[in-house]
């Protein structure tokens, strides 16, 4: 037989017998592996009154809880009469308000000319008697900075403009609601409002980046006072009391 047929039949014979032996390996090995699971049944357990208290956790955990509870407890200040949210103004929203124009001011060495607060953003009110630093914490919960912005006096007609629709009083000003909703006649710190103006607003940074619908806010730059606005107010208890004085604040007529 030529030299190259011979080579042909044995490459041919080789390569058979290695798809033989493929085709018989699976029968040679056992069964293919099968997952067995081997979690409990029940792999959630709600955590409840019902579940007992685990000893050793408890001790680690108990003079943390007591500091922090001696913490929230301690009295900072004290309010013959409620302060209270609603739409439109109120003590409370007037009170939040003015005290970040104030702080704002001191901690960047200017005046400020205007403040804003949602209703939204005060979680809570101040009811009568003493007031905790735990109160403070339920009214403003968020880690929101007190910020300012330099706004255009045609940011500023939107603010106004977007504050008629609910009454929403502005801290540093007075305006009037027309009957279609616009804000008319508005005084800023006692003078006609200014559009070719800047004006300095203190805001919180959520508000001042388009929160509660304030969107007009967002291409604005903000300013920094290094203060977190649950502390501005904490602080603010802190000084009137400090001072002799209760906590307390009043509907003005800042929207007419």
């Amino acid at each position: 037989m030529p030299l190259l047929l011979m080579s042909f039949f044995r490459t041919r014979t080789t390569a058979f017998g290695l798809l033989l032996a493929v085709a018989l390996l699976p029968a040679c090995q056992r069964a293919a592996y099968q997952a067995q699971a081997t979690l409990p049944p029940i792999t959630a357990r709600p955590v409840d009154k019902t579940q007992p208290e685990d000893a050793k956790m408890a001790a680690e955990i108990a003079p943390y809880r007591q500091r922090v509870t001696e913490q929230m407890s301690a009295v900072l200040g004290t309010a013959p009469v409620a302060l209270t949210k609603n739409a439109g103004e109120s003590p409370l929203g007037n009170f939040v308000a003015d005290l970040q124009r104030e702080r704002a001011a001191v901690a960047l060495h200017q005046p400020i000319d205007l403040a804003v607060m949602t209703n939204g953003g005060l979680r809570t009110a101040f009811p009568a008697g003493p007031i905790t630093l735990g109160s403070v914490f339920e009214l403003m919960p968020f880690e929101n900075k007190l910020v300012v912005l330099d706004a255009p006096g045609p940011v500023v007609q939107q603010l106004f403009d977007y504050s008629a629709r609910v009454k929403m009083p502005i801290s540093g000003a007075i305006y009037t609601v027309s009957p279609d909703g616009k804000a008319t006649d508005i005084h800023i710190g006692g003078q006609p409002f200014n559009p070719a103006r800047v004006y300095a607003i203190a805001i919180s940074d959520y508000l001042a980046g388009g929160g509660d619908n304030l969107l007009f806010f967002k291409p604005l730059t903000q300013r920094d006072t290094g203060v977190l606005l649950r502390q501005a107010i904490a602080d603010k208890i802190t000084s009137l009391t400090a001072q002799g004085k209760p906590i307390e604040a009043r509907v003005e007529g800042r929207v007419k």
